[in-house]
Parts: C-alpha cells; sequence; structure tokens
C-alpha cells in the first residue's frame, strides 16, 4: 500500500489537482523527499519556521533584534536554529556588516519571497477557521 499525498488523486481518478506526482515520488527510497509537498514540508519544517518565514516576508529583511522582538515566545536557540535552516534552504541570506559591533541583517531572497502564496494561504485558511470557530 502506497502514502498519499494530501489531494492526490485516487487511483482511476486522474484528472484531481495533484495528478502530475507520480507515487513513485510519494514514499521516495532513501532520506532526500521528491514529492513536491514534502520538499516544501522539509523547507518549512519545525514549529515556529512558518511565522519566522512570515516575519521576512512582512519585512523584506530584518536582524536578529527585530525578529527576537516580533515572536517573543521564541527561546534564541529555536529563533537561531531557524534562521539557520531558512538560510540553508537558499530562503533568507545572511549579510554582515563591518564594524564593532558586528552587524547581521538577513534579508529574503527570491526563493524565500516565492513562498509568499504557501504562507498566505496558511493564513487564509487559519482565519477561517478562528473565524468559524469564534
Amino acid at each position: 500500500m502506497t502514502h498519499q499525498t494530501v489531494g492526490h488523486a485516487p487511483a482511476g481518478e486522474e484528472d484531481g489537482p495533484l495528478t502530475d506526482c507520480p507515487d513513485s515520488a510519494l514514499v521516495p527510497p532513501g532520506d532526500e523527499p521528491r514529492c513536491p509537498v514534502d520538499i516544501t514540508l522539509a523547507t518549512l519544517g519545525g514549529r515556529w519556521t512558518p511565522l519566522v518565514l512570515r516575519e521576512f516576508l512582512r519585512r523584506g529583511q530584518a536582524t536578529y533584534s527585530e525578529l527576537s522582538a516580533a515572536l517573543p515566545a521564541l527561546s534564541d536557540k529555536v529563533l537561531s536554529d531557524r534562521l539557520a535552516q531558512l538560510t540553508g534552504a537558499g530562503v533568507i541570506e545572511r549579510h554582515r556588516t563591518p564594524g564593532w559591533p558586528p552587524r547581521v541583517r538577513h534579508v529574503l531572497t527570491s526563493q524565500g519571497r516565492a513562498l509568499e502564496p504557501v504562507v498566505r494561504s496558511m493564513w487564509e485558511w487559519g482565519t477561517a477557521r478562528r473565524d468559524a470557530l469564534s
């Protein structure tokens, strides 16, 4: 039995929204994801990562202090880990300004900007859910 990605068309329904994702990509051998949904989740994985990305989409760039103030529930370690994760994924870039004290500004990349529709969809779904529960 193969795993089905949410929204993947069941057998016999070839016109579903995610029919271009072959069964072999849904549960790939090895550690690297091949299913587009899994690739996106690997980039945004971990608690708080989408919220850190949300801040970059709002601002375009930010310092560690600005992010820390915007997301006070995050510990320093978690914020540092999320910045490293997003940098490694090519979603943000780290720019260090010479001088003392050294200043670091994180900037959203074009690849990061391309995630805006994903975060916007999460925002809209969450808004509708919040309103339905009120």
